[in-house]
């Protein structure tokens, strides 16, 4: 049906005085004697259409003063000195009604409450604010590396191998439950690929060889880690953007990573000023002032044996102690990044035993040159390294591990024919979307989040 969207409304002073049509639900309403009001959006603002009634004017509009009832209104633009415009209604047609156990109410909702109602918080300011920010994100990220000579690609979300090598993978299987396979080799041979296959948890090998050919590329899509963990920043199905440069070593991809955070946050801080606005009100006191400190200071790069002796010297009682070797835990990665430098940190040149095989050995033989970006509030948001391009040196790592390599023999290939320099990283959208939002907890942030235990 044809309709002004209520964002163009607000944005556009020409339509006062003018007879206009324009949809959205029923957010609010109250009564008087002579005139009725609803506020009403259609989710192209955060701001509220109020629709004056004239009880004189209109006489059935009892449905339309239900909350979460969908409504046309035709009426006049008039302005309005608290929200800058309204509409004075001289038709209401209620379009889909809502009972009155309509669940959200005029009472502001707990976010706990609203994550039983996935397909109903949409509605909600909060929501409202929060995907819209995402989409400007995802564009912004696109924009970043598109204008950039970036390939964007598009690798496997099903594949035959743990780009990670730690296991945490679901399975794709065409099999019943009752198969009547004596093996797991007769499993899978009977299956549908023929061999064991599973849900993508990074794009970052099949990535590389379109580095290998591209030079720059970039890929933007989901991934799936079946890992055991109920914490609020964790998902089983999370969006990653991955990078990878050709004849780039760890300082060069370092100052992308800060190039591509600062850009991307100054685009949302731009074309979202409302709804940034309402996320410093409402869940992060100071978070726009936070966002312009973080694109006009240099990030902060730091050893991780300094990272190491700072915690030890702390006088904090962690409770994971930390000592070289192990990996940082968000209650570290937020020590770092909150109390001693107050602002995102590069740790870099971790222990090769705790990273993942692919990464470069350093010459001191102990530590790789890989980095993971911190940031204040979130803990670890990018994971970035120098890629192992040595053959032999690669083989000794996945051989250390167990790893089979003829699982990874396209991968292995790419070490034997032209073999270059290059580097990328896994940026984590949704704790992105978290550092700029305010918002706690990685479910809030999701429209529909897959948890462990949890699936709707």
């Amino acid at each position: 049906m044809k309709h002004i969207d209520v964002r163009d409304i607000f944005g556009d002073k020409s339509y006062i005085g003018r007879e206009v049509t324009v949809c959205g639900w029923v957010r609010t309403s109250r009564d008087s004697k002579n005139v009725s009001f609803l506020e009403i959006n259609d989710g192209t603002t955060l701001k509220h259409l109020q629709v004056v009634i004239d009880k004189e004017k209109i006489k059935d509009y009892d449905a339309a003063m239900k909350l979460g009832s969908s409504v046309k209104v035709i009426g006049v633009i008039c302005e309005n000195p608290n929200n800058g415009v309204e509409i004075n209604a001289n038709n209401i047609e209620v379009l889909g009604e809502a009972p009155a156990d309509y669940p959200l109410q005029k009472k502001r909702h707990t976010l706990e409450f609203l994550r039983t109602m996935p397909h109903l918080r949409v509605r909600t300011n909060t929501f409202n604010a929060v995907f819209r920010v995402r989409s400007v994100l995802a564009s912004a990220i696109h924009n970043y590396f598109q204008s950039r000579g970036y390939v964007y690609v598009n690798t496997p979300i099903i594949t035959g191998s743990d780009a990670e090598g730690a296991g945490e993978v679901f399975r794709v299987t065409t099999q019943p439950f009752d198969h009547g396979c004596k093996t797991e080799e007769e499993y899978y041979a009977n299956d549908f690929f023929g061999k064991k296959a599973g849900l993508s948890v990074s794009g970052q090998l099949e990535g590389e060889v379109a580095a290998m050919a591209f030079g720059k590329i970039y890929t933007f899509g989901p991934s799936f880690r079946a890992e055991n963990s109920n914490t609020p920043r964790h998902l089983a199905e999370f969006w990653h953007i991955e990078p990878e440069v050709a004849f780039a070593e760890l300082p060069d991809i370092i100052e992308i990573a800060e190039d591509m955070i600062k850009t991307i946050i100054s685009d949302v801080l731009e074309k979202c000023p409302n709804e940034l606005a309402f996320f410093d009100e409402h869940f992060e006191k100071g978070l726009i002032e936070k966002l312009k400190t973080i694109i006009s200071h240099k990030f902060e790069i730091l050893e991780y044996t300094k990272a190491v002796e700072i915690l030890k010297n702390s006088g904090r009682q962690f409770n994971y102690p930390c000592d070289w070797g192990c990996d940082l835990q968000t209650e570290h990665e937020r020590y770092i990044t909150e109390e001693v430098f107050n602002k995102p940190v590069f740790v870099i040149n971790y222990p090769k035993d705790i990273k993942a095989f692919y990464m470069k050995q350093n010459p001191d033989g102990k530590t790789v040159a890989a980095t993971d970006l911190l940031v204040p509030g979130v803990g670890e948001i990018i994971g970035c390294s120098e890629r192992e391009a040595d053959y032999d040196k690669l083989i000794s790592a996945m051989e250390k591990r167990g790893m089979k390599l003829d699982d990874y023999s396209d991968y292995l290939d790419l070490r034997k024919f032209g073999s270059v320099p290059h580097s990328g990283f896994g940026l984590g959208f949704e704790r992105i979307l978290m550092y700029i939002t305010g918002m706690s907890n990685i479910r809030d942030i999701t429209l529909f989040p897959r948890t462990v235990g949890s699936v709707r």
